[in-house]
């Protein structure tokens, strides 16, 4: 991802942190969706929910990512791709920012945060004065799915 290339990238907010997520694996955003709750299911999984009779798995991404609990009935759900398309997932977020492309020299690799797996850290980059940080989406989400 980090070359001179153009990098198309979905920018939205989970508690204080700024995200991003490349375009190619979003497929929709939609309001935020009342889920049924799974029994047995891992803390960061909210439930599923019903997207046009397809069955979705939406994770909370406050908790995945360790952030402060949104306002309840608040937000927008994110709907990715996830292992090489093969899997439809629902992302919980505060807000969406804003769509970008920024060149792949503009967005700096990073090994760590503070406060975040490295693992899932793919760069970070800035919209004007603010810094967000690009995730590798199937590093956050796989390990939900597989739990």
């Amino acid at each position: 991802m980090i070359d001179s290339a153009v990098v198309r990238l979905l920018v939205f907010r989970v508690g204080t942190l700024s995200c991003a997520a490349e375009v190619e694996t979003v497929r929709e955003i939609l309001p935020r969706l009342t889920v049924t709750r799974i029994p047995g299911a891992p803390p960061e999984v909210a439930g599923m929910v019903n997207v046009r009779g397809a069955l979705v798995t939406v994770v909370d991404g406050w908790r995945a990512l360790g952030q402060a609990a949104p306002e309840p009935g608040s937000g927008t759900t994110v709907l990715l791709e996830v292992e090489g398309g093969r899997r439809l997932m629902g992302l919980a977020v505060d807000e969406v920012l804003d769509l970008l492309a920024v060149s792949g020299e503009a967005l700096e690799q990073r090994q760590s945060l503070p406060g975040l797996d490295p693992t899932i850290v793919r760069a970070v980059g800035r919209r004007g004065t603010q810094a967000f940080v690009v995730l590798d989406t199937d590093r956050l989400l796989g390990p939900i799915l597989s739990s």
